[in-house]
């Protein structure tokens, strides 16, 4: 069961996070779920907030894409029940905050498809992008969205 890899590896999922605009967090559309975009929230706080490398630094970047996607599950598991439902990790899309000459966006957002791999195992690889952005919501370092495929009963 996904809950108990989540508790083997150390995370407990937070309750999701309220939308930060006009928008609802997960929509389901036959078996696909698409997540709108999750920044680093914990507590009702941006916990990491700046660009890389100026403000954050690369390690600071990857905790706030591990975080981003903590609270993605967290929105998943509101709306499923239960991430055991989840068939397959479809896509990610990654945003870095970065400063203009930054290229590492990749680096930074292996943090999210490495956490999905350790959860998930095969089901959890994905197709990704990872761009960078002049800003973000909130001024987050990071933001994560993602597309699953949810098993049919």
């Amino acid at each position: 069961m996904i809950e108990d890899k989540l508790k083997e590896i150390g995370i407990e999922l937070p309750k999701p996070p309220a939308p930060a605009g006009s928008y609802i967090p997960v929509i389901i559309s036959k078996n696909i779920a698409y997540v709108s975009g999750q920044i680093p929230i914990k507590d009702g706080d941006v916990s990491f907030t700046g660009k890389v490398p100026v403000d954050q630094t690369i390690e600071n970047a990857q905790n706030a894409a591990r975080l981003s996607t903590i609270n993605a599950l967290s929105q998943l598991k509101s709306q499923l029940g239960s991430l055991d439902k989840i068939s397959r990790i479809l896509r990610v899309s990654g945003f870095v905050n970065s400063d203009p000459n930054f290229s590492d966006h990749p680096k930074v957002i292996n943090a999210s498809s490495d956490l999905l791999y350790e959860i998930f195992g095969e089901i959890g690889k994905h197709t990704r992008i990872a761009v960078g952005v002049n800003s973000l919501p909130l001024n987050s370092t990071v933001e994560i969205d993602m597309i699953v495929e949810i098993k049919t009963e």
